[in-house]
């Protein structure tokens, strides 16, 4: 199991070329490759978005690009000669034409002349730069996933911990249901007696009002389903998959429960509890939305 957050890095070394690459991620909802690359690599693009895609299933992804020279300069400076003799018989010309000007023009003069002196780089060979960026992004890959599966761990134990609690409540939760029909029937008799005073309760009308109260407030269904969706959850956290879009799922699961439980409870107790769930359920929301 991993976390969306993390950073890795990775370099490789050919000759004289040194080639980084750094990976930086957070929370998406699916796998968004953003890339801040040199001009001369937006060829390897394609490299670089396969090798993340190979390692990460989702999460937003910043990826850095460093390339630079470690040894001897491959730029070379070049001198167009034919060009550079023309300055100098244009300017031995403007000399003999104008002899009451100062004649300044030296070898300095004739460097900076347009064109005459040139700065080229050699022609980088574009496989060697795609076998370069795919080495580098794997290990950058594999530097990152180390980040982000030791931040996984974490959070699994503090999921495993918040399913427990889940667990605590949803007991209560089940120690509360029975008395549900009893503190309605309890409240509807003495109601019924102060309105009623002297005149004799039927039983039977009470009995049958506090059954269809009962069946319309009962929360068996909701609890099996809780108790599921918690053992559910265990085993999704066992698993070395990418877990996140499944506890997602699970968590509304968790929402619409507790809610339909909030909803029929006329019992205080059991309302603070389902409450207390629901907060418990929130935690667990934001956790998830860190996960793979």
């Amino acid at each position: 199991m991993k976390s969306m957050t993390g950073y890795g890095k990775g370099t490789v070394t050919r000759e004289n070329r040194e080639l980084t690459i750094e990976l930086k991620t957070v929370n998406h909802r699916f796998l968004d490759i953003s890339t801040k690359i040199p001009r001369a690599f937006i060829a390897c693009e394609d490299v670089i978005r396969n090798g993340i895609a190979k390692g990460l299933s989702r999460g937003h992804v910043d990826v850095f690009l460093n390339y630079a020279l470690t040894g001897e300069s491959d730029k070379r400076v070049t001198v167009d000669v034919a060009l550079a003799r023309s300055y100098v018989e244009a300017a031995h010309l403007l000399s003999v034409t104008f002899p009451e000007l100062h004649h300044d023009f030296n070898i300095n003069a004739l460097m900076h002349a347009n064109e005459v002196v040139s700065l080229e780089q050699q022609q980088e060979n574009a496989d060697v730069l795609r076998e370069m960026v795919a080495e580098a992004v794997e290990l950058a890959v594999k530097d990152l996933n180390a980040m982000r599966e030791t931040e996984g761990e974490a959070l699994r134990k503090d999921l495993l911990g918040k399913i427990e609690r889940m667990e605590q409540l949803l007991c209560q939760v089940k120690s509360y249901a029975p008395l549900v029909a009893e503190q309605y029937r309890d409240k509807l008799r003495a109601r019924l007696a102060e309105a009623l005073q002297d005149v004799q309760l039927d039983e039977s009308k009470l009995a049958n009002e506090v059954c269809f109260f009962a069946d319309k407030s009962c929360i068996d269904e909701e609890i099996t389903r809780l108790e599921t969706h918690i053992a559910h959850s265990r085993a999704i956290l066992s698993s070395d998959e990418p877990v996140g879009r499944r506890l997602d799922f699970l968590v509304q699961e968790f929402n619409r429960e507790t809610n339909t439980i909030c909803s029929k409870s006329s019992c205080l107790e059991l309302t603070n509890v389902a409450l207390e769930m629901k907060n418990e359920i929130e935690k667990i929301r934001e956790q998830v939305q860190n996960l793979e």
